[in-house]
């Protein structure tokens, strides 16, 4: 990968930025391992599977909900030293994961890395955008997005495959390994971002009342609501439409992957060239295509493993394209001050989605069939979609903010606003 400075010559990406890459593939592992690895660890810790499960639950509910909290609470100190501190602290909650003697133990250890990795995630999306040159933010993002892509289609097989060779505690220790390498490599390296500037709390929650900002979260909400619909009743869904092939299925997980690797890279770079919002448009714009298409297929009779292929693989690209051009979006709408609780909202507006995708299209498939599923999610698609829409009584203001942004979304030198405080936004050192 390359960029191009102001000056218009070609250089190298950021190591610090594959670094950002490296922490968010640990903690976005940490998350879903223990799908991969349920059965060992319940069996070990003598519990019941469900019980085992609730590990994965209470490490996606306790990093929802803290997010924003601790985003408010830590945004005063330089990002560098809070992905740093923070992967401390994951990486000694995997460690006692891996030692934990019983299912508490567990649980505790599970709970604390919930919350070192939601300081972590909010930080590093923070430091890829505010450590970015100009124009080219959305890659930088995109970067950082396919850490998290990459964790959930190759750090959690791998993770599960290891768990299955070397028992499950093998798992916690490869994780830990993992995100101390990227603490050592961003305490080198990572470019210095000074936090935001001392405020009363009320100024400080701001930005979570922000109209603009819980406007572009309910975006992230819907869309994701949408597409992890479908992703989950995937399995399903090619079932039902081109073979119940173990091997077909497996291909398609495949296909998934890449073209949702290759979608997280690329929406960077249309968010660079066509700027955030526009970006946003084009994205959210073809995941709503690509449902309507996997719907007309289930219902139309046309399918087969090539034409489902070819959509799965074109659903993907846009399904994980969201985030580089939402994020984008929202650091624009909340200003440089308020970025990093903006986009830690965003993470548990994200995480709600995925929890309400499930419950949905459970309920949708009971009651009806798995052809449906696409159907609805492009639904949900669509309204996000129209939200993102500017509103017309503010189209004479946005028309002034869009000329007033770079192609990349972020403000002018000249004309950023100042954040609630009446201060100007905090300068990136690099």
């Amino acid at each position: 990968m390359s960029r191009k400075t102001s000056s218009g010559r070609a250089t190298a990406l950021p190591g610090w930025l594959y670094v950002l890459f490296l922490a968010l593939l640990a903690t976005g592992t940490d998350e879903f391992i223990i799908a991969g690895i349920l059965p060992e660890v319940a069996s070990d810790l003598d519990v019941g599977t469900s019980a085992a499960g609730q590990l994965v639950t209470a490490f996606a509910v306790v990093y929802a909900l803290s997010a924003p909290v601790l985003a408010v609470v830590f945004g005063r100190f330089a990002k560098r030293s809070l992905m740093v501190g923070g992967l401390v602290v994951f990486v000694l909650a995997n460690a006692g994961a891996a030692l934990a003697p019983g299912y508490p133990e567990l649980m505790a250890c599970r709970v604390v890395a919930a919350l070192a990795a939601a300081v972590v995630t909010s930080a590093a999306f923070t430091t890829a955008a505010e450590g970015a040159p100009d124009g080219m933010s959305g890659r930088y993002l995109s970067v950082a997005t396919a850490g998290m892509t990459a964790a959930l289609f190759t750090g959690v097989p791998l993770g599960s495959w290891l768990g299955g060779v070397l028992g499950w505690r093998a798992t916690f220790w490869l994780i830990a390994v993992v995100a101390a390498v990227a603490a050592a490599g961003l305490l080198g390296t990572a470019p210095r971002i000074g936090g935001s500037a001392p405020a009363p709390l009320r100024e400080r929650l701001a930005p979570l009342r922000s109209t603009a900002v819980l406007r572009l979260v309910a975006v992230t909400f819907l869309a994701g609501s949408g597409g992890l619909m479908f992703y989950t009743y995937l399995s399903a869904y090619v079932a039902r439409t081109a073979s119940e092939s173990h091997t077909l299925l497996s291909l398609m997980l495949l296909v998934v992957g890449v073209a949702g690797l290759a979608g997280a890279l690329l929406s960077g770079r249309a968010s660079d060239a066509l700027g955030p919002r526009r970006g946003l448009h084009l994205v959210i714009g073809g995941h709503v295509i690509a449902l309507a298409l996997a719907a007309g297929i289930g219902f139309g009779g046309v399918g087969g493993p090539l034409v489902v292929g070819a959509v799965v693989a074109f659903w993907s690209v846009f399904a994980w394209g969201l985030n580089p051009p939402i994020q984008g979006s929202i650091m624009r709408a909340a200003g440089p001050e308020a970025g990093m609780p903006a986009l830690a909202l965003n993470i548990s507006g994200l995480y709600l989605g995925t929890g309400v995708a499930g419950a949905l299209g459970g309920i949708l498939v009971a009651a009806t069939d798995v052809r449906f599923v696409p159907l609805l999610a492009s639904g949900l698609l669509l309204v996000s979609f129209l939200l993102t829409l500017p509103r017309s009584p503010g189209a004479a203001g946005g028309r002034a903010s869009r000329r007033a942004e770079r192609p990349d979304g972020s403000p002018s030198r000249s004309s950023a606003p100042p954040d609630s405080t009446g201060r100007e936004p905090a300068a990136v050192e690099q």
